[in-house]
């Protein structure tokens, strides 16, 4: 099973670890996107501080987030898995699982990320800000930018199980399942059962328990029909839409009563 996630906006500090070693992440066939876009990235940051800000789309009270974009090659690099904060990593809270769930994470997850393409929660990476949907002054828009080598290196990573595809909008462009990886994918929403209306907070949240849940309990379903009833048997409510046609994926709502 492969679980595609969203990076969060707000990330952890980099701390005092050993610097980023771009050759050493997973997903090698990216290697050399990752470096054109980190190479962009850190001089834009270091040169014209107003410029860097519009592009980034940050905040005057974000400004400081700049300075950390030209420190990428030096700052210390952590676990993916500990720089992700936020609303759906708090309700995953891998730090929590025990030492299998760990593992299963470790081969399972995989973040995407407008800086590193995607990456594993064990992959050491620094603190820094830059999302899918940045157009940078050279590469241009980094949703684009990652199509290619996505399409290369993200069939491998799937393998032939399950695709649980958790991602944002703003993170489905960079790579889309296509062909017979789509018909053993699916897609989740969160909805509010009462009005069946997606509330953000509640829906990161719910999705970061249902990985949670599936990594605690060692489920390993094949397929996106035997996610449907694993969800099922860890008490979700699951509505599923099966694909109309060959080469599309699956689509299931969770419904969840509480908003919390």
């Amino acid at each position: 099973m492969l679980v595609l996630l969203p990076p969060s906006e707000g990330k952890a500090s980099s701390g005092r670890g050993t610097a980023l070693k771009l050759e050493s992440l997973s997903l090698p066939g990216l290697t050399e996107a990752r470096r054109a876009v980190l190479d962009e990235l850190a001089e834009l940051c270091a040169g014209d501080e107003e410029k860097a800000r519009e592009v980034l789309g940050l905040s005057e009270g974000l400004r400081g987030e700049i300075a950390k974009n030209t420190q990428l090659r030096s700052a210390g690099a952590r676990p993916a898995g500990e720089i992700y904060t936020g609303v759906l990593y708090d309700a995953l809270d891998l730090a929590s699982l025990d030492t299998a769930a760990k593992r299963r994470a470790s081969r399972s997850l995989l973040v995407f990320s407008g800086l590193w393409g995607a990456v594993r929660v064990t992959d050491r990476i620094p603190s820094y800000r830059c999302s899918m949907g940045v157009r940078l002054p050279g590469l241009g828009a980094l949703g684009a930018h990652w199509r290619t080598p996505m399409a290369a290196a993200l069939p491998e990573a799937a393998g032939d199980g399950l695709v649980l595809d958790l991602r944002s909008s703003a993170y489905t462009g960079a790579w889309k399942p296509k062909g017979e990886v789509a018909g053993r994918a699916a897609t989740v929403r969160v909805l509010h059962a009462p009005t069946r209306k997606v509330v953000s907070h509640f829906n990161k949240a719910t999705k970061g328990r249902i990985v949670r849940s599936l990594l605690a309990a060692g489920a390993a379903p094949a397929g996106p029909a035997e996610l449907v009833e694993t969800l099922r048997d860890l008490g979700y409510e699951v509505e599923v839409q099966a694909p109309a046609r060959a080469g599309m994926a699956w689509a299931l709502d969770v419904l969840v009563d509480e908003v919390h």
